[in-house]
């Protein structure tokens, strides 16, 4: 698909790296490749979970190549806000469980794919920031929309409107990462959460990621969640899980 994202499974996890060099930016042909790994990986029943990291030891992603937009004008920004767009839309939407290993800067689409995941790991030396106003431009991968949402709106005006770079401790205490790590260590504790998952049914997870995702916007949370509970016992997960439990032994989850 694209050399600018290498793709590994180890067990039941997808390991993506960004991979293009010095920064990690994001151009049309890794955003496109993103978005083509997500729809494979969905279509894996062996994957219950992806880990997303950057290569190197500076960069999780400086976002999109400003040269791009100086380049190009409009029509550029038009193309890379409708690949941002569609790409970091997928990865929300992957029906697993999706963790970033923030290995260094996440600055504006680095940032926003940070966020289109479910759980975030950032190690001490990482600065997270959406400097786009800075240049005149604004988050056009879900920034302005995803981040109010984690952190809440007066967080979020703070990091947006004033270019604020907040480090681990602040991120962690105002809910925009999960956890802070040491240098060097995102990737392994990414890699330990993501095995985690597979002690779950992948089928449950898919389902209660949705709702989690619905009741962002839910009038009836509770109405919610019925139609999608009584859906599970159509799986045979669902039946396994049961039957394991009563068994006292480990699950065989086969995600169907």
């Amino acid at each position: 698909m694209t050399d600018k994202l290498i793709l590994e499974k180890i067990d039941n996890t997808a390991k993506i790296t960004i991979n293009n060099p010095s920064a990690n930016t994001w151009d049309l042909e890794s955003l496109s490749g993103l978005e083509e790994i997500i729809e494979l990986l969905n279509k894996d029943d062996e994957i219950f979970s992806l880990v997303i990291t950057g290569q190197g030891e500076k960069f999780f992603s400086a976002g999109a190549d400003l040269k791009v937009f100086h380049e190009g004008g409009k029509d550029a920004a038009n193309e890379m806000s409708n690949a941002f767009s569609k790409a970091f839309e997928a990865l929300s939407k992957f029906r697993g469980v999706s963790i970033a290993a923030i290995n260094g800067f996440a600055m504006g689409g680095g940032l926003e794919c940070a966020l289109a995941c479910d759980i975030r790991v950032a190690e001490e030396k990482a600065i997270l920031a959406l400097p786009e106003p800075k240049v005149g431009l604004l988050p056009c991968g879900g920034g302005t929309q995803i981040l109010p949402r984690l952190v809440g709106e007066g967080w979020a005006k703070r990091i947006i409107l004033t270019g604020e770079q907040i480090k681990p401790d602040q991120a962690l205490k105002i809910g925009l990462i999960e956890e802070k790590v040491e240098d060097g260590k995102s990737l392994e504790t990414a890699m330990s959460i993501a095995s985690s998952v597979a002690n779950q049914s992948p089928s449950s997870i898919s389902q209660c990621k949705d709702l989690i995702h619905k009741a962002r916007l839910s009038n009836e949370p509770y109405k919610e969640e019925l139609g999608p509970f009584v859906k599970l016992f159509d799986t045979k997960d669902q039946k396994e899980g049961v039957e394991a439990f009563l068994d006292k032994r480990k699950p065989n989850w086969q995600n169907a």
